[in-house]
Formats: C-alpha cells, sequence, structure tokens
C-alpha cells in the first residue's frame, strides 16, 4: 500500500468522492459473475472447439460469444481488487485494459447475438435468395471483423480509462472505472460513448428486433410447417432477446442519458447527475451478467450443445463405474468384451473418441434452427 500511495501536498487534486457503498456492491455483483461466469464460459468453449469444431454458422457465432465472456470474466479479478481495496494497486495499463475488456464484451456480444438471430432469418425469411450468406466461412470472416472492430474502439476506450488521482487525507491514491472529469466528458469522451453505443448497441438492437419479428410472423402463418425445428427458433430467438432487452438496453440507455447530462448537451443539477449515475453503477452490473446466461442460451436451445455434455457426464459416470467394479467377479470378466452389464451397453458409443460426440450437434444444426 505505500508503494501505491504517495505524500503530496498538491492543493489542485480533488477530494476523494466516497463510493465504498457501490464499491461493495460491485464487490459482490462481480464475485458471482466471475464465479458462475468463468467455469461456464470455458466450459462451453471447451465444447465448441474440442467436441463439436464448430461446423454450422450459428455455432461460430455461438464460439465467438463464448470467447467474448470469457476475456471479460479473466479481467474480473483485476476490477474486484480494485472494489476490495477502493483505490486501484496495480500499474494504470491494467485499468486501461480492464475498462476496455468491458466495452469490447458488452457490444461484442450486442453483435455476435444480433448475427445469431440475423441468420435465423436469413434461414427461415430468404432460405434460397441469401443462401450463400449461411457458410460457416462467411460466419468466420464476419466474426473476423466483430473482432477488428471492437479492438478498433478498444483502444480510445483504454485512453480514457486512464486512472485520475484523488487525495485522500494527506495522501493520492488513483481512481478506476469511475470519476472521468467534467473536461474528459464535454470533450472527447461524450463522441465516443455515441458513436460506441451507435454501432455497437442502436444497430444490433434494430437488427434483433427486425429480423425476429419477421420470423416470428413468418413462423405465425397458418401455412407455415409446425415441428421441433420451428419450436427451437423460436425459443432461441426469445432468448436472444431477453438477454439483449434485460442485460443492454437499461444500460445503454442510462449511459446515454447520463453522458448527455455530463457533456453539458441537456441542463441538470448535480444531484440529477448523482441519481443518474447511481442508476448507471445498477445498471452496469445487469451488463455484465450476460456472461452468466448466454452460456445458459447455448444449453437450453442448442439440443446439439446439450446432448454432447450429457454425453459427456454420462460417459464419465460409465467409466469411473466400470474402474470402481471389483475384478475377478463372476460374469464380470475384467477384459468387459463379452459380459458388460446390460445397462451400460446403450453408453457403450459415448465412451468412443470425441468424434462421436459431434453427431447429435452436428445432425441437429446442419439444417436446422441451432
Amino acid at each position: 500500500m505505500e508503494e501505491m500511495w504517495t505524500n503530496t501536498t498538491n492543493e489542485t487534486i480533488r477530494m476523494c468522492p466516497d463510493y465504498r457503498f457501490y464499491h461493495r456492491l460491485h464487490l459482490v455483483g462481480y464475485s458471482l459473475v466471475l464465479a458462475a461466469g468463468l467455469p461456464l464460459n470455458a466450459l462451453a468453449l471447451w465444447v465448441f472447439l474440442r467436441a463439436l469444431h464448430v461446423h454450422s454458422v450459428v455455432s461460430v457465432y455461438m464460439c465467438n460469444l463464448a470467447a467474448s465472456d470469457l476475456l471479460f470474466t479473466l479481467s474480473l479479478p483485476l476490477r474486484l481488487s480494485y472494489y476490495a481495496l477502493h483505490y486501484w494497486p496495480f500499474p494504470d495499463l491494467l485499468c486501461q485494459a480492464a475498462g476496455a475488456a468491458f466495452q469490447m464484451n458488452m457490444y461484442g456480444s450486442c453483435i455476435f447475438l444480433a448475427l445469431i438471430n440475423v441468420d435465423r432469418y436469413v434461414a427461415i425469411v430468404h432460405p434460397l435468395r441469401l443462401r450463400h450468406l449461411r457458410r460457416p466461412m462467411v460466419a468466420r470472416l464476419l466474426c473476423l471483423g466483430v473482432w477488428a472492430l471492437i479492438l478498433v474502439f478498444a483502444v480510445p476506450t483504454a485512453w480514457v480509462h486512464a486512472p485520475s488521482p484523488c487525495q485522500f487525507t494527506n495522501i493520492t491514491v488513483n481512481l478506476c472505472f469511475e470519476s472521468f472529469s467534467d473536461n474528459l466528458w464535454q470533450g472527447k469522451l461524450l463522441p465516443l460513448v455515441l458513436l460506441a453505443e451507435g454501432l455497437g448497441f442502436m444497430l444490433p438492437l434494430i437488427a434483433m428486433v427486425y429480423s425476429s419479428s419477421r420470423v416470428f410472423w413468418t413462423l405465425a402463418r397458418p401455412r407455415a410447417t409446425r415441428s421441433q425445428r420451428r419450436r427451437k427458433t423460436v425459443r432461441l430467438l426469445l432468448a436472444n432477446l431477453v438477454i439483449f432487452l434485460f442485460c443492454f438496453v437499461p444500460y445503454n440507455a442510462t449511459l446515454a442519458v447520463y453522458g448527455l447530462l455530463r457533456g453539458k448537451l441537456v441542463d441538470a443539477s448535480s444531484n440529477a447527475q448523482s441519481r443518474v449515475r447511481e442508476v448507471l453503477v445498477v445498471m452496469v452490473l445487469l451488463a455484465s451478467a450476460n456472461c452468466v446466461l448466454d452460456p445458459l442460451v447455448y444449453y437450453f436451445s442448442a439440443e446439439g450443445f446439450r446432448n454432447t455434455l450429457r454425453g459427456l457426464g454420462t460417459a464419465r459416470w460409465v467409466k469411473s463405474r466400470a474402474t470402481s467394479r471389483p475384478p475377478g467377479l463372476a460374469g464380470h470378466p475384467e477384459s468387459g468384451a463379452a459380459s458388460a452389464a446390460p445397462e451400460d451397453a446403450p453408453h457403450r458409443e459415448l465412451l468412443s473418441p470425441p468424434l462421436s460426440l459431434e453427431k447429435p450437434f452436428n445432425h441437429t444444426i446442419k439444417d436446422s434452427a441451432i
């Protein structure tokens, strides 16, 4: 602490605001996101890359969404340290990187969720005219473009997230993720926020609402085929819309209002700004919750993803049961080739190499909703 806190007599440095209540709130919220989001997204990414090999368009988008969520959760220990200590104890570059990671995840998740819904729109509303867009290579190129876009925006985002010093009694400490100055808001920060929200939030929101409404309208027609594929499509689109509306709309709407107030484009008292900031503090946690909700979409909306996880769990159970069986029992030779228990027979193929686990997923998503 003594290394990070330095004595100062500079009277131009403002006093530190008391954010301890909000820091405790963030400490609890981000701890839950880290505890649930890290293992869920790591497992999801492993399933997509190792067991399923990302053969379909939708799985390409889901794999990139899981990678984006995982990168953000890996940055959460830095945030938790800051909220526990109430000051930034690390080099400035780590504060900038952690701040950029949040923005990259939020806007990247918005775009990837929108791409999933747009793919369903192309497959159902224009299955022949736009079928050339539904190729894994096209999906990979689109994802590469998304990563390039959010990385470009990460540079100015990291710049504005430089720690800000403040004075606590007779020492100077650094704050991170908050307390941006009025000069910064009235300068380059507000245009950056509005541009990022336009490209990373408004356009994906418009694409999601339009594509989802067209798909729902098409599937609701009397002559539309009623099948399990239809139910899976509706379930997937609804899940993506719920995540988008629950996590991203409240935060981005509040951020836009707060930016207009801090940028002096809308006249408001300091009390009004403080109230909007309090709302924004809660909305940030909602935006971060997408890292926990996205893996649930994979499980409940993607039948192949769900079957793969069940297969992995069943294979582990059968293997542990086989290894724990006492050797030399009658009717159960050690080789197990000729007299395996009848109830184990249906699970034998699950013990084969990972390629066999791809079949349920590939069969499900090759031409269907997921």
